[in-house]
């Protein structure tokens, strides 16, 4: 971290700030829509964080999901998911094509990774958590950029 005053993106050009909630919300509505759980996309939103190391949105969507009444051994074991059995199959689908849309630069979505998901959700649910990561992404870099405060 440095000490380098950081403009605010969000506050520089809020029109554009404005549409990406606005992108978020139908993001939200498709997830709803293709039928998954709001537990999971909480989680989806931070593994999405832990990925891009946003301290910002980590604390924000932690503590949207406790609210919601996610299980806090959940988000305790999220980064090593994979190696617990906290997760159903579809979380599991849908955890694996948020990281690799968060990987992008990392194999492009590798087929792998896009077939597993399709082996266990829909194509309205593949789209549905793609949109997710792509927007939870885009709020990353907006907090990263801009370097927005978390304090204790």
């Amino acid at each position: 971290m440095t000490n380098t005053q950081r403009v605010r993106i969000d506050k520089q050009h809020p029109a554009s700030y404005k549409a990406l909630i606005t992108l978020s919300a139908e993001a939200d509505t498709n997830a709803a829509a293709a039928g998954l759980d709001p537990l999971l996309v909480e989680l989806l939103r931070i593994r999405t964080s832990q990925i891009n190391g946003c301290a910002f949105c980590l604390r924000m969507h932690s503590r949207d999901a406790l609210k919601k009444g996610e299980n806090p051994d959940r988000i305790a074991v999220l980064p090593a998911w994979e190696e617990t059995e906290y997760f159903s199959e579809t979380d599991r689908a849908a955890l694996r094509l948020t990281e690799a849309v968060a990987r992008v630069a990392d194999g492009h979505v590798p087929d792998e990774d896009y077939d597993a998901a399709a082996a266990h959700l829909t194509e309205d649910q593949i789209s549905a958590v793609a949109w997710l990561a792509i927007v939870m992404n885009a709020f990353n870099r907006v907090a990263i950029t801009s370097r927005y405060q978390v304090a204790a």
